[in-house]
């Protein structure tokens, strides 16, 4: 399932940047994690689906992100892999909280990362 090679990363204001810019930002955290809170706009990959997943994003800029960058940084060798324009979040969700950007539920009410 995971390709190989070297991902490009960036932090998470950068990130906000680039999805001003049309980058999608997936989020490959289990299903429990994405409902207690992700990033408002982001589409829920779990890592187990990346693969599958991946020809959906080619032509896109994408950007994954996980809890901690970790599993995103598999995600992003498998999609770059499958020929995909993807970058890592590092830090990821918890990054994103520490720096104040918004968490959400699917509702659009706020949501928490733990």
């Amino acid at each position: 399932m995971f390709g190989s090679g070297t991902v490009k990363g960036v932090g998470v204001r950068e990130a906000v940047g680039l999805r001003e810019g049309g980058a999608v930002l997936v989020d490959v955290r289990e299903d429990d994690e994405w409902v207690a809170g992700h990033a408002p706009g982001a589409v829920h990959v779990p890592l187990g689906e990346v693969g599958r997943a991946a020809d959906g994003f080619v032509g896109c800029r994408v950007l994954v992100v996980c809890r901690s960058g970790n599993r995103s940084a598999k995600a992003a060798k498998a999609l770059a892999g499958a020929g995909v324009d993807v970058t890592n979040v590092t830090g990821g969700m918890s990054s994103w909280v520490e720096a104040g950007l918004p968490v959400v539920v699917d509702d659009g009410s706020p949501g928490t990362v733990a």
